[in-house]
This record gives C-alpha cells, sequence and structure tokens, in this order.
C-alpha cells in the first residue's frame, strides 16, 4: 500500500475558509455561491470514522460522481445538480494543486434537505432483516415469500430517513408523510419523485456495463433563489451505493452476492466483532481488496482504466 497515494486530511486553512470536516470530506468556502469539496480516503462504516484509509477513494468517489453528474444531466434534462467543475479554486497555493487535484470538486452552495433520499431494488442487507419478520421494508408491504438479495416484483422502492450528523449516530427509516413534515411537502414530492427518475435511468446504464445498483442514497439541496431542488453530495458511487455484479446476480439470483462496493469492508468489521467501533485499523490486505472493489466499479461504469484517467488533465 502506496502512502503516496492516500490523502487522510486537508489543510488549506490558509486560503479560504473551512467549513466542515466530515467523516470523509472537507468542506471550504470560495466564494459567496461555491464550496470546494475535497474528499479525503478516510473512510467510515457503520457510522464511525476507522483509523485507515483507503488509498486511491477519494479520487474515485470524485472522479465517478463528476462522471455520474454529466451522465445523469444529459440524460434527464430537468434535473440540476451542484457539480460546477473539477478544476481547483484560483486561491490554491500552486504548489499544493498536485495534492488535491482527482479528489477535489467546486460546487454550488445550497440550503441541504435534511434527508436521505434511498431508493431499493433488490431485498437485501438491511431490507431483509425486517420483511423476515413482517413481509415490510420500512414499513411498506412487500410481497411474501422472495428470497434474499431478489428483485422487488413490484420494481424500485423509495425509503427515506433521517441523516445522521454525529459521530455514531445512526440514520432513522421515517415514512414519506414523516418526510414531509420535516422539509415540506413539495419539496419531499419533488425528492421521491427525482430519486426514483435518477435511479431508474442509472440503473440501465449500469445494467448495460455490467454493474447491478441493489440500493443507494441521495442527497438533496435548495436553490433558494430558484426555489429548485438539487442534486448534491457524492452521486451512485460504491459509498452510497451496492453495486453487484450482473453476471455473478444472474447465476444465482439470490444468495450471497460479490460487491463492488464498501460491503466487503462492512462484512469484515461484523465478522471480526468491531462493526460500529470507532478507530478501528483494517488489516492492509482488507484495505487493498476495498481498494479493489471501488476501482473495479469505477472502470466498469466509466469505461476506462482509473489509472489511465487520473493520468490525464481533467479540467472540466
Amino acid at each position: 500500500m502506496s502512502d503516496n497515494h492516500l490523502l487522510l486530511t486537508s489543510n488549506l486553512e490558509q486560503s479560504m475558509p473551512l467549513v466542515s470536516k466530515g467523516k470523509v470530506r472537507d468542506m471550504y468556502s470560495v466564494n459567496t455561491s461555491t464550496l470546494l469539496i475535497i474528499t479525503t480516503d478516510r473512510i467510515s462504516a457503520f457510522d464511525v470514522p476507522l483509523a485507515t484509509g483507503i488509498p486511491n477513494k477519494g479520487a474515485i468517489l470524485t472522479l465517478l460522481t463528476a462522471h455520474w453528474s454529466q451522465i445523469l444531466s444529459a440524460k434527464i434534462p430537468t434535473l440540476k445538480t451542484h457539480f460546477l467543475t473539477l478544476n481547483l479554486p484560483a486561491q490554491t497555493p500552486p504548489h499544493l494543486h498536485k495534492k488535491y487535484h482527482h479528489r477535489s470538486m467546486q460546487v454550488r452552495k445550497l440550503l441541504p434537505l435534511k434527508l436521505e433520499a434511498i431508493v431499493r431494488s433488490h431485498l437485501t442487507c438491511e431490507a431483509w432483516d425486517p420483511y423476515q419478520i413482517n413481509n415490510t421494508v420500512c414499513g411498506i408491504p412487500i410481497q411474501p415469500g422472495l428470497l434474499e438479495n431478489q428483485a422487488f416484483p413490484t420494481g424500485p422502492i423509495y425509503t427515506p430517513s433521517t441523516k445522521a450528523t454525529a459521530i455514531g449516530e445512526h440514520d432513522q427509516d421515517m415514512t414519506e408523510t414523516q418526510a414531509a413534515n420535516l422539509i415540506g411537502p413539495q419539496y419531499a414530492d419533488r425528492i421521491k419523485q427525482l430519486s426514483l427518475s435518477i435511479y431508474e435511468t442509472a440503473a440501465a446504464y449500469a445494467f448495460d456495463r455490467g454493474i447491478i445498483i441493489a440500493d443507494t442514497k441521495f442527497e438533496f439541496g435548495l436553490d433558494e433563489a430558484t426555489d429548485e431542488v438539487v442534486l448534491a453530495d457524492e452521486i451512485l458511487t460504491p459509498e452510497s451505493s451496492r453495486f453487484w455484479s450482473v453476471e455473478e446476480y444472474c447465476g444465482v439470483g439470490r444468495g450471497d452476492v460479490r460487491g463492488l462496493d464498501k460491503q466487503f469492508l462492512r462484512d469484515w468489521l461484523s465478522k471480526e466483532g468491531v462493526a460500529g467501533r470507532e478507530g478501528v485499523v483494517v488489516p492492509e490486505e482488507v484495505v487493498r481488496r476495498t481498494e479493489e472493489m471501488y476501482k473495479g466499479a469505477f472502470e466498469r461504469l466509466v469505461g476506462r482504466r482509473f489509472e489511465e484517467v487520473v493520468g490525464e488533465e481533467m479540467g472540466v
């Protein structure tokens, strides 16, 4: 594992105001309308940060989000995203450009709409447990008799949740009525419709490239000047989604499916009995495998080798 490709923190406070440091992302204010997001190689699981980073993860998530932003904007003309450019702001010191290149993006400042918009197409992971008890997922009745990892017969379902802000807090499922009460019915309905439209568009694109999107979560913000709901944060990455290999899934249709996402790391933490424990040191082999999963998803979706992409100047 090369430390040359590992960035665990950023230090641009001398050049622009620091807005926040999250579990993964550092955010700076560029000007009154623009933020700089630096996606580090820090990683969290079960809502707590781990001690070990994943090399190249920040670049993979950043470049994949930029890719999806362009794809989705072309396919859904009414969709607005917060993405502006992969270029660093002018006030970034020149000697730091190489350090933050590929893992930085400038985005529009928005009013956060504080819920997570989750779309699920398959009965897996946290959706499977309640289904076994009462044939529901997040309070939504589901046809009985389905198998683990099976696709929902009636198509994808929308299951909003709260957005945990403190380390160790967990997102909580909510009904659509609760979501409307939280952010307003006009925005809650718009987010639901956008989330399902984005998912269906992305799922078709991904399937053609060998990936099933079993579930994913979106975040949105509000452009207060136009009252538009805008897609924000990371988009359809191995960290916000469950990606499965089409060929492997179609071979079994249920049971264990090899993912190209963070589930491999979550499974290791659970097996070792340290899920939810802050500051866990992850063995190098698990780090390497996790990086491979992320790169595998990136390369299928983008259609190019990760090293080839980062070897280029990608001013967008």
